[in-house]
């Protein structure tokens, strides 16, 4: 029983801190639409993003990790050129609408969301789309099983350049 009740906490915790990270992005946005391709806005909307994938995932919250790491995934490219198209911001603001959505969805004793991916994955597909870039890859167990990624660890880790028999390595 001790188990469940400090689980609800750091959820608890999570759900809390997630409401921060996403309200500073909303003002990150915000700044972005009156000073377009502004850094020090897109940095701070791309840090934001990532901060809250990695305390998802840290706290079991699955599916809000995956959507956070693929939204600061697709928009650091930009970020870091400062050449976001126009039609990203309107993109990115109906992605960070169905964030605040499944925030507030999400169980608050089992960190699941019970909720079909497609929306999500429709969303970032028009951000990919507007944004000219791909949509990030699942990892190999999630590709071997058909379904959307929800592993942001694996995606993020490096891997190098292929060799030239054809392989590639991963680092730890």
């Amino acid at each position: 029983m001790e188990r469940v009740l400090s689980n609800t906490a750091i959820l608890q915790d999570f759900l809390l801190d997630a409401q921060v990270l996403l309200n500073e992005s909303q003002e990150c946005l915000q700044h972005l639409e009156l000073i377009s391709n502004d850094a020090d806005a897109c940095h701070c909307l791309s840090k934001a993003l990532e901060t809250l994938a990695r305390r998802a995932d840290a706290s079991g919250v699955l599916e809000i990790a995956h959507y956070a790491s693929a939204l600061h995934r697709l928009l650091a490219p930009g970020c870091t050129s400062r050449n976001l198209p126009q039609g990203a911001l309107p993109a990115l603001a109906d992605c960070l609408t169905l964030l605040a959505w499944q925030l507030e969805l999400v169980d608050e004793r089992t960190g699941h969301l019970n909720l079909d991916s497609s929306e999500q994955h429709l969303l970032l597909l028009t951000l990919a789309g507007v944004l000219d870039q791909p949509l990030p890859q699942a990892c190999a167990l999630c590709d071997e099983n058909e379904r959307h990624c929800v592993h942001p660890q694996l995606l993020n880790m490096p891997i190098e350049p292929k060799h030239a028999h054809g392989t590639s390595t991963r680092k730890d």
